[in-house]
């Protein structure tokens, strides 16, 4: 985490005239409903409305349903190999089950699309996470650094998720979407500071090149670190004129997601809606605080403050979606990484050694039965004690009065 931010001073000090080149829009051009093309592929996460209306499909899709089961995979940059190798783990456990939601944020964008399609598509998600390729995912940028954001380029990730999203992907997700399933994948738009999520299926339904292209736009901004890779910019179309809105790492709103934002305190109807039931959520990296010696210089600093809030951020989200869960009868399980286990967990380390050591690590915990746990929810608080308002008669009316 120190090395992102060292990056990202590095971007702050090395190009700090680098930008984007785009047209000035300001709110009033993208009033009202979604832009041209957009309403039926895409809402804001703080949209109950329409969360609810993209979720009906999948909740609804097999005759007496009572249930829905969702599958959720965070951010964490080289980590998603752990995530991978959860899943690879769990095919081989025969358990795995088939999730009417499947979610992505970041890393976990790019692991959703085969862990939506399920075991049958492990062999491309391994090779995926563990091949040399990934290794040039960092690979840092020449001169034109200094007249583009972003300390490195999205070129080798591009390339990554263009090799391995293809048209036959596209053609199995959108059979699944079909039947009433929901692959789910968040960005950050940061004209609207709003998280955006797109239903990939809806996409590959469209089945022509503009909808291939998009569905990899999609992962790569989901997957661009701010800073550390340069934004996406996604096309639209505005009131009478072309837009490009700035879309980046998911991340940087929601660490992962089981419902929309604004679905989070929804309790579903006593009668005839069916409600969450399996959840599980694959966390790409560490939940508990650690010890480190922390020392005084500026770097440090911010990048150990940056750490401490990102878990603290992970911790409070898994709280809320289990509770969510919870409470409409369903129950919530994570697997995260150990937070003993003696490996580079920094999110930025794609040497082949370390992914495939995560890799295996996930793989081995999930055919042992041991990656799932419970988060810890606290009990309801008991009833407040009355307080005395009036002090018993022939005591002075003082600070004590009142107390037991």
């Amino acid at each position: 985490m120190v090395r992102l931010l060292a990056a990202l001073m590095s971007v702050l000090l090395l190009a700090a005239c680098g930008s984007l080149p785009r047209e000035t829009f300001t709110a009033t051009d993208l009033a009202g409903e979604a832009p041209q093309g957009m309403n039926d592929i895409r809402f804001n996460a703080s949209d109950a409305t329409a969360g609810i209306k993209f979720a009906e499909a999948a909740r609804t899709r097999r005759a007496h349903q009572k249930t829905f089961d969702v599958l959720a995979i965070s951010g964490g940059g080289s980590n998603g190999a752990y995530g991978a190798g959860i899943l690879v783990g769990w095919s081989k456990t025969g358990e795995r089950p088939e999730f009417d939601i499947v979610t992505g944020v970041s890393t976990g964008a790019l692991t959703a699309p085969f862990a939506f399609l399920g075991p049958d598509w492990d062999r491309r998600l391994t090779e995926a996470y563990t091949s040399p390729a990934a290794e040039k995912i960092l690979e840092r940028r020449g001169i034109d650094l200094l007249f583009k954001p972003g300390f490195y380029d999205t070129k080798a990730l591009r390339s990554l998720v263009e090799k391995y999203v293809d048209p036959p992907l596209l053609y199995a997700i959108a059979m699944e979407h079909a039947r009433g399933r929901r692959l789910l994948i968040a960005t950050t738009n940061l004209d609207t500071e709003e998280t955006v999520i797109w239903d990939m299926g809806a996409i590959a339904a469209r089945g022509d090149a503009a909808s291939l292209k998009l569905f990899q736009d999609i992962l790569v901004a989901s997957s661009s670190i701010p800073g550390v890779f340069p934004p996406t910019l996604i096309e639209v179309q505005g009131k009478g004129r072309a837009l490009s809105e700035m879309h980046v790492d998911g991340s940087v709103t929601i660490p992962f997601f089981v419902a929309p934002e604004s679905l989070l305190l929804w309790t579903a109807p006593k009668v005839g809606e069916a409600r969450p039931g399996h959840v599980r959520v694959i966390v790409n990296g560490k939940v508990g605080g650690a010890f480190g010696f922390t020392r005084g210089g500026t770097l440090s600093v911010v990048g150990r403050s940056w750490l401490t809030m990102s878990k603290a951020l992970l911790r409070t989200h898994l709280t809320a979606s289990a509770a969510f869960a919870r409470r409409n009868g369903g129950s919530l399980l994570y697997a995260a990484i150990p937070d003993d286990a003696a490996v580079d967990t920094s999110g930025l380390d794609f040497s082949a050694d370390n992914r495939l050591t995560l890799f295996e690590l996930g793989r081995r915990r999930a055919e042992m039965d041991v990656a799932w746990t419970e988060p810890t929810i606290p009990e309801a608080a008991p009833p407040a004690v009355p307080v005395v308002t009036a002090p018993p008669t022939g005591l002075a009316a003082s600070p004590r009065a009142g107390r037991r």
